[in-house]
């Protein structure tokens, strides 16, 4: 139920993919209210997909993230990687959907070290391998100093918002919400001061 006057932050990222989603984003959900913010977690529109093809549910799902974003006053992205170097993709396309509504968005990494850095071990580690020419010693990687890639963090910075980078332990990357703490402090400073 919404809450008068207090914004409202789209909590994007992978966490959607999770065996416990669900209780990841009540507890984001949870810190943002502590925070002054209402948080819209992409797993809270309770949609009825049975007996769809799967291209309708995909498509339902998508429209309902869509209007859940439009009624948000700001989005903070898990940029975390997933799946790879870099973040997920979907979660890339709501950065910059929201930054392309002119709202401000915030993103956290629970990684260290930029996304060259991240590149060239994942090269180095041949997992590429199977995409052929597309990634070789003779294609550029990014080298900016940005933790992600330069669309992703240019757009967040530009709207006012920030990325906040911070480690997490081996195999809580996509749990731990420490980056996540800091990412509402930063959206609390721009909104709320």
């Amino acid at each position: 139920m919404p809450t008068p006057n207090r914004p409202r932050i789209y909590l994007a990222g992978p966490e959607v993919f999770l065996p416990d989603a669900l209780a990841i984003g009540r507890e984001k959900c949870r810190l943002a209210d502590e925070a002054g913010f209402e948080g819209l977690f992409p797993l809270d529109q309770a949609l009825d997909l049975a007996g769809l093809a799967p291209l309708e549910q995909a498509r339902r799902i998508s429209l309902a993230n869509e209007a859940l974003m439009r009624s948000a006053d700001l989005l903070i992205a898990n940029l975390t990687p997933f799946r790879g170097v870099d973040m997920d993709s979907g979660t890339a396309f709501e950065v910059g959907y929201m930054r392309a509504r002119g709202k401000p968005v915030f993103g956290y990494i629970n990684a260290l070290g930029d996304y060259r850095v991240r590149a060239e071990a994942y090269r180095r580690a041949g997992s590429g391998a199977a995409w052929g020419d597309c990634d070789g010693p003779d294609v550029a990687i990014e080298d900016f100093g940005l933790s992600e890639n330069l669309m992703i963090a240019v757009a967040i910075l530009e709207s006012g918002g920030s990325v906040v980078a911070g480690p997490a332990a081996a195999g809580r990357e996509m749990r731990d919400l420490a980056a996540f703490r800091r990412s509402l402090d930063e959206a609390r400073r721009l909104l709320l001061a």
